[in-house]
């Protein structure tokens, strides 16, 4: 098993690969355990997933003990990296956002994504104010000795005011101040057309990262765009949710079982899913 500074190593050098890094984003043990066995390099947890999995909307309603008590369990059965989503830090100050960071890499992240807005207002918060909180949190992770990786995500794209044009030349504006304070990877949410991809990366020089969404150009062209990291965001949990609604239409209202049955892991599988790969 390796240690938690050499998955950190490894997870950051996923980003400066020759391939896209893909990264799944799990919800619980047995999603996260998922991806492990299918093979996929590392795995990150998704706020909107894993809050909604344990009783509470996306965002920081949830207590952060309970949150960082299920990125606990997720890592504790994984021998790959795991990056934690801690929405926008759980705090308003650097200090605040560094000790909820602290928290998980003590729980065993060695990556983090944090947002730029609060989602109650959806209001973005002011670059300046966010560059502090990314200067705490790569202090931290140096202090740490944990090289911690440290995904930056703006919704300019979405909540900046203005134009499509204004949004991106924000977008770009936040990513930019992000790199420059200590970000590994910038997230710029909303982004999937190839020509506003392309812009954006060669904006910034940088590793970038986007989330599967409808209309996002497949792997192949998200390499030759430069795109460093494609996640997966909450679709997983999209679609199993999907899955299970399919399933129970069909149950009540053609009285088969077909959508339960085809493809489904069988008891041992299920079971596996809750111990340490060997």
């Amino acid at each position: 098993m390796k240690t938690q500074r050499e998955k950190a190593e490894d997870f950051r050098s996923l980003h400066h690969g020759k391939r896209i890094l893909t990264l799944p984003n799990g919800w619980d043990v047995p999603s996260a355990r998922v991806f492990e066995e299918a093979g996929f390099p590392a795995v990150a947890t998704s706020s909107a997933g894993m809050m909604v999995s344990l009783g509470y909307p996306d965002g920081e309603v949830i207590d952060r003990r309970e949150m960082v008590s299920a990125v606990r369990r997720i890592a504790r059965v994984l021998a790959v990296p795991l990056s934690a989503d801690v929405v926008a830090g759980f705090g308003e100050t650097p200090k605040e956002v560094a000790t909820t960071v602290r928290s998980v890499i003590e729980a065993g992240a060695i990556g983090i994504n944090i947002e730029d807005f609060v989602h109650e207002t959806k209001e973005l918060y002011a670059v300046e104010k966010q560059v502090e909180k990314l200067k705490a949190i790569k202090a931290l992770g140096e202090s740490m000795r944990i090289p911690l990786v440290i995904n930056a995500r703006t919704d300019a794209l979405r909540f900046a005011p203005g134009d499509k044009e204004s949004k991106l030349k924000e977008a770009i504006r936040r990513g930019l101040a992000f790199r420059d304070a200590g970000a590994d990877c910038v997230y710029p949410m909303g982004l999937t057309d190839a020509a506003t991809i392309s812009a954006f990366v060669k904006a910034l020089n940088f590793p970038v990262n986007v989330m599967v969404r409808r209309g996002l150009p497949p792997l192949e062209e998200l390499e030759r765009l430069g795109v460093a990291r494609l996640s997966f965001g909450p679709t997983a949990s999209y679609a199993a949710m999907g899955l299970l609604k399919r399933a129970a239409r069909e149950v009540l209202e053609k009285g088969t079982y077909e959508s339960l049955i085809e493809g489904a892991i069988t008891f041992d599988e299920l079971n596996s899913l809750a111990v340490p790969r060997a």
